[in-house]
């Protein structure tokens, strides 16, 4: 027999308190005179040697009380048939949770902290040359060794609440990686065990590791969260009117009632609004809002609910432009109907150039590129439009219907486009009209009912063998294609089966050529995401950023900065931050004094639904017998370090036997009593 607390051994010397009474309880006699002993009506006698049994026995009743009292808190046991090496030292990982959920309370405080008084009670029961690991969801280069007990307890009064989030997996092969030393391998993992811990598959475990799970209870807890946002328009003018869409959820069994909602966008407030949720469902409210100004605008969607707060905002940043830089490649017949167009709005900033004189490098600095009537479309031209598409650029191809179809079909197949299969000269009127195309969705506030549509006199008929990237814009009779969407990389090709020129139909001169090119320039592109989530997104998109020699780009906020990595694809930077961003919040990207972009971090929601894993979901999961669990409201958390190395615990058993010898000690107290009487 062991014990699991010898050090409770020492209080064995309390058994000396009985032994002293009883041999210093000397009674002492007080000589009475009376004065006629007949007034003592009775007297009663004891025997000596009788009274000397009874002492004894009490005596050794509260002995006996004393001892089992103190090995029921030594807890002694009986060690197990298979247990391991006796003399090898122990090995313990203790995770501890330290996600937002565990900043929920329950009669002792906040869950992190129980955590905290749970893992010192384990490590107590332990020995003095045991080591321990002390893990928590950062996964800490610090955290992936093995401490003394006094160098784990100082760790552990350093655990605050992090927004990472691990899976149970995750967390077991973290600790398999440490317990690999000839030792004991104990693995302990305390959590609330919410539900977006386990992924449903069984766990894995090693054979040579005990590992018991902990299970946290906290209060139940309505929560809603701002789940997601996002912009109507995917491109921003100064001054001009915006809508954003902003998706609320109710994690909770109750109704949401009246939830204050609130947009700021750089410190200026930009809208307000109340909103009902019904239990455990996903509203979405739209929000306008105007006044831009140019430059990059840091957008924070706020909501009051307590007590859960870590998910009531959620920032986002974007940029307004001051312009929108079209380039216009004209062939000999393109006319000026673009540059008419584009020359009329501010905002647009034309650049024209030549079939025969062509700047490929400058193709990354435009928002869109129109081919007008290009006589002569060349493979290398295609080939630097292809490389333009991948950075997310946007293009419109209006062709000559004079040119050479054979040339014209090289030049489309080195865009992956459809080929031209004829040259139609039979009038033809566009009889459909995608209204719900991103193109023409904000256009018509009414839709007339005898809308009047392009007419086309000359146009290209188009070998459409693969038509899975095609969104039809307008349509011929038939469901021919006269003005479509590709999606090509991560850019779009708008192809027109006419030309602009007015022998071709009246297409140009028509009143829908005016939104339809305005709408093509402002939709689709390359916009960066308006948000990334902690621990999540790594890579953060950038336009193409040329860094000169000795340069380097640094990320920064409040008492933060960072050197990230770069890497350049598909006409774009890609900016690698690893896990060096630890807190919500807005961060800079810098070139020398330049501000090349802005990027907003929010914590997950996983985290947000305050469901758990039950008991018996938990044991679902954990097929093999050396992984327990243990509901701390339930279960003997003090003796799971004990029950996982000893097997059977006997300190039960010493409990109800001091019990007993005390229950013994008042029977004979109270009737051992054998008096004489004599008159």
């Amino acid at each position: 027999m062991n014990f699991l607390y010898p050090g409770f051994l020492f209080a064995l010397i309390s058994v000396a308190i009985p032994v002293v009474i009883h041999l210093f309880n000397f009674r002492k006699f007080k000589k009475v005179y009376f004065s006629n002993v007949q007034l003592l009506k009775e007297v009663e006698q004891q025997n000596s040697s009788k009274e000397k049994l009874k002492n004894l026995l009490i005596l050794a009743s509260r002995i006996l009380a004393i001892i089992f009292l103190v090995l029921a808190f030594a807890q002694p046991y009986i060690p197990l048939s298979d247990q391991k090496t006796v003399s090898l030292n122990n090995a313990v990982s203790i995770y501890i949770d330290n996600s937002y959920s565990m900043e929920a309370v329950n009669k002792d405080g906040t869950l992190l902290d129980e955590a905290r008084r749970r893992a010192k009670e384990l490590v107590n029961g332990f020995g003095i040359n045991d080591r321990f690991q002390l893990l928590t969801n950062d996964f800490e280069g610090r955290h992936q060794r093995l401490l003394s007990k006094d160098e784990f307890l100082k760790a552990l009064d350093d655990v605050k609440i992090s927004s990472a989030q691990r899976n149970l997996q995750q967390i077991l092969n973290r600790q398999g990686n440490v317990l690999t030393a000839s030792a004991n391998k104990y693995s302990f993992l305390i959590s609330d065990f919410q539900q977006n811990l386990s992924n449903g598959k069984k766990l894995e475990t090693k054979a040579d590791i005990r590992y018991s799970l902990l299970k946290l209870n906290a209060t139940s807890l309505a929560n809603v969260a701002v789940d997601s946002v996002w912009l109507l328009s995917p491109n921003h003018q100064p001054n001009a009117s915006e809508k954003l869409v902003v998706r609320l959820k109710n994690y909770s069994d109750e109704e949401a009632k009246n939830i204050p909602l609130k947009l700021t966008i750089n410190s200026q407030q930009k809208g307000l609004s109340a909103v009902t949720i019904p239990a455990g469902k996903t509203l979405s409210d739209t929000l306008s809002f105007s006044g831009l100004k140019t430059g990059w605008q840091k957008g924070i969607i706020t909501i009051k609910d307590f007590p859960v707060t870590f998910d009531d905002t959620l920032s986002f940043a974007f940029k307004v432009d001051d312009s929108m830089p079209v380039l216009n490649i004209n062939g000999i017949n393109g006319g000026s109907y673009i540059k008419s167009l584009y020359a009329a709005d501010p905002y647009y900033k034309l650049t024209e150039n030549t079939e025969g004189n062509i700047s490929y490098s400058a193709f990354p600095n435009f928002g869109l590129i129109v081919l007008s009537e290009l006589k002569n479309p060349s493979s290398g031209l295609a080939q630097q439009l292809k490389a333009y598409l991948k950075s997310g650029g946007k293009i419109v191809i209006f062709p000559d219907m004079d040119a050479d179809e054979q040339t014209y079909n090289t030049f489309l197949r080195g865009l992956s486009l459809p080929v031209i299969d004829r040259l139609d000269k039979t009038e033809a009127r566009v009889d459909q009209i995608d209204l719900q195309n991103p193109v023409f969705k904000s256009v018509f506030e009414e839709i007339p009912k005898n809308l009047d549509l392009p007419v086309a006199t000359r146009y290209f008929t188009f070998a459409e063998s693969n038509a899975a990237n095609k969104e039809s814009v307008l349509s011929l009779p038939g469901g021919k294609l006269f003005f479509a969407k590709f999606g090509m990389g991560n850019g779009s090709v708008y192809l027109s089966a006419s030309g602009l020129n007015p022998a071709d139909g009246n297409l140009a001169r028509h009143p829908l050529f005016v939104p339809l090119m305005y709408q093509v320039a402002l939709n689709g592109g390359n916009d960066n995401a308006l948000y990334y989530s902690l621990n999540n997104d790594n890579a953060l998109a950038s336009t193409k950023i040329n860094l000169g020699r000795n340069q380097t780009l640094k990320l920064t906020a409040n008492n933060f900065e960072a050197i990230p990595e770069i890497r350049q694809t598909d006409g774009k930077t890609l900016v690698y931050v690893a896990d060096q961003v630890k807190q919500a919040g807005f961060y800079n990207l810098t070139l020398a004094d330049s501000l090349i972009n802005v990027y907003a971090f929010n914590s997950g929601r996983s985290e947000s639904d305050m469901h758990y894993l039950s008991k018996t979901e938990l044991s679902n999961l954990a097929e093999k017998s050396n992984l327990k669990i243990f509901d701390t409201d339930k279960d003997a958390v003090k003796l799971i370090s004990g029950s996982n190395k000893i097997g059977q615990t006997l300190w039960k058993l010493c409990l109800i036997l001091s019990l007993i010898f005390i229950a013994a000690e008042i029977l004979l107290i109270r009737f051992f009593k054998n008096p004489k009487k004599t008159i």
